[in-house]
């Protein structure tokens, strides 16, 4: 059996739900890592995705400051990530560092506060503004979906290697 990680991806898929106010999606902790699940999410409609996960200062803290504002921008939609705050992960491997961000399509860190224990973070969205990035950008009608069957050939083949 292979070694076992405390974090692991979501077994949920990529839904999207329509609220009330806007069609949200939820990108859980550690599949933010992960460019295809977030890709998901916008072609299934989100305007806006949280993400929620539990970062340890120091080990991952640069990626998640990296991989918030890359998502926004591929898929022109709204990330709210947040973090865990000031617990020790199992004591061993460091101190959630607790931040929040509103990152918006133009990659631009909208929000971002101050201090690292913010309890609360409010920020007005304008929605209309997606379509008007996804306009300008087109990165949605320009991207490469015959790429992904060489993505899952190549990993089918990489992991008949390694077996």
């Amino acid at each position: 059996m292979g070694k076992s990680f405390y974090f692991t991806p979501g077994n949920a898929g990529y839904p999207v739900f329509q609220t009330r106010y806007a069609r949200v999606g939820v990108y859980i902790c550690y599949d933010r890592h992960f460019p295809e699940g977030a890709r998901i999410l916008g072609l299934n409609g989100a305007e806006i995705v949280y993400n929620p996960s539990a970062t340890v200062a120091g080990l991952s803290e640069y990626l998640w400051e990296l991989e918030q504002p890359a998502h926004a921008v591929a898929n022109a939609y709204f990330v709210l990530p947040s973090t865990a705050s000031a617990r020790k992960l199992r004591g061993k491997i460091g101190e959630f560092y607790g931040r929040a961000t509103s990152a918006i399509r133009a990659g631009k860190l909208s929000l971002r506060p101050a201090a690292t224990r913010t309890k609360l973070l409010v920020a007005e969205l304008n929605l209309d503004e997606i379509q008007k990035v996804r306009d300008t950008w087109q990165f949605y009608r320009d991207r490469r979906p015959e790429s992904y069957g060489e993505i899952t050939r190549t990993q089918a083949a990489n992991t008949a290697a390694a077996g």
